[in-house]
């Protein structure tokens, strides 16, 4: 008799609806793509697909050390006095391939740097994706200035450009596009858009370091990008942040204002203090622990690349688990989290939390990444404020309120999950534990949706 031929995804199909027991071929209760007996889950007492740890973040290198000791026995601990931040920058614009980096406090104050000198002004409105850290929204707030949320492409997980134009009001100085998770926006078509309508492009890079774009890394195609060295990060320092640009005028008056407004370069004034600013400067401790991690940026962000694509072919096998999608035009992602979304009418209709701890029971860390920000109290914060009612009119504030209906980031909201970074910096065998655990939750779905 011919033997019957079945598909990797279709052995996973057949096998969850516990038929192999009628196939000759197979004899075992449950089987799945690595051909082991995938028992009962973890969650419902059997054991884990994986018992062993992860790669730890942040790796500190002890060589490091002594630099940091003889600066901070030499009193040159702010950048006024002391030569690592200026070094870093250097470097960092180097890696990046920008013209000027300015190093800063922290990414949330690049932006807000970033849209200061871009002249993002109070009664202002800025187009941005909605999908992304609650700093995006904060610092246009903080501008007093009106986050206008442009719907996110769920395939994607970022801005949708098709959607922009119809947002653009007469008060729409500048488009915000989110390199979210290290995931490069489609950004000939955001820039073409700024061109047309006269808008600056501001280039949220917090999570891209090393992302490329048609070959050019994120955060070097806008007017000017934004970065972040927070704990978390690739190229960590606890807290630290840059901005990178290539238009020298713009770069000088972004030092000057981060220095508490002082002259810096060719933008010189008439007094000592000749515009606003504010003390944003980055500290030399921060600077020598970032030259020291970015020596190993490169290697990491290789090894998460060659990670994530053989996950990619991983997971796509699996019914209901539905990988990220490359935007036009994006070449590389930095993959500062992995993400993808699961479709819970493939799993008997198991809740996303379900699934979740189903598979952190089977030894794998995972998150259900950002939740619908737009909906959270700090929306009436703002727009109840006296400064906002006498910035906006309340016609304004009103359709505003009703404008935000976001179909795809509310679905990309209840179906993303996400393996952070250093899961990435593992072993080709460490992914298989995360498909195999995926795989086995899918197979004993039935008995899972029992236990919900």
């Amino acid at each position: 008799m011919e033997k019957r031929k079945f598909t990797r995804r279709q052995l996973i199909a057949t096998a969850s609806a516990g038929t192999l027991g009628v196939m000759a071929d197979w004899h075992l209760h449950k089987f799945n793509a690595y051909g082991k007996d995938t028992g009962k889950l973890a969650l419902l007492g059997g054991d884990p697909v994986r018992t062993a740890g992860w790669p730890e973040w942040p790796v500190w290198d002890p060589k490091a050390e002594a630099e940091i000791i003889e600066m901070l026995r030499s009193g040159r601990w702010w950048r006024g006095r002391g030569e690592y931040v200026a070094e870093f920058e250097k470097q960092y614009a180097e890696l990046i391939g920008a013209k000027r980096c300015l190093a800063t406090a922290s990414g949330t104050t690049a932006l807000l740097i970033s849209m200061h000198v871009l002249g993002v002004d109070a009664g202002d409105e800025v187009l941005v994706s909605p999908f992304t850290f609650i700093a995006t929204y904060n610092v246009i707030f903080m501008s007093k200035a009106l986050p206008v949320f442009v719907d996110t492409d769920p395939e994607t997980f970022l801005i949708d450009p098709g959607k922009i134009e119809e947002k653009i009001t007469d008060r729409t100085s500048a488009i915000m596009p989110v390199h979210i998770y290290g995931l490069p926006v489609d950004m000939d078509r955001v820039n073409s858009i700024a061109r047309k309508h006269n808008l600056k492009v501001i280039e949220d890079a917090c999570q891209g370091w090393l992302a490329e774009y048609r070959g050019k890394k994120a955060g070097t195609l806008g007017d000017l990008g934004c970065f972040s060295f927070q704990n978390s990060k690739h190229i960590p320092t606890g807290e630290g942040g840059a901005v990178v640009g290539n238009d020298d005028e713009i770069m000088d008056r972004a030092n000057a204002f981060h220095n508490c407004g002082r002259p810096y370069g060719s933008f010189k004034g008439t007094t000592p203090i000749p515009v606003r600013g504010s003390n944003k400067r980055m500290q030399q401790f921060q600077a020598i622990m970032l030259l020291s991690q970015m020596k190993r940026a490169k290697k990491d962000a290789d090894t998460r690349l060659e990670n994530a694509l053989y996950l990619d072919g991983k997971l796509r096998e699996i019914p209901g688990i539905i990988p990220y999608r490359l935007a036009d035009g994006a070449t590389r992602s930095a993959y500062h989290m992995y993400p993808f979304r699961y479709k819970k009418e493939y799993f008997n209709d198991v809740s996303r939390d379900k699934f979740l701890e189903a598979l952190e029971a089977e030894g794998i860390p995972c998150s259900e990444g950002y939740g619908p920000q737009y909906k959270y109290a700090i929306m009436d914060d703002a727009l109840n404020s006296k400064g906002y009612k006498r910035l906006f009119s309340e016609e304004r504030l009103r359709r505003y309120r009703e404008e935000i209906n976001l179909p795809g980031t509310d679905q990309l909201c209840e179906e993303a999950v996400c393996f952070y970074q250093s899961i990435l910096l593992g072993t080709k065998s460490d992914i298989d534990d995360i498909a195999r655990a995926i795989e086995k939750i899918y197979i004993n779905r039935n008995e899972l949706s029992r236990e919900a």
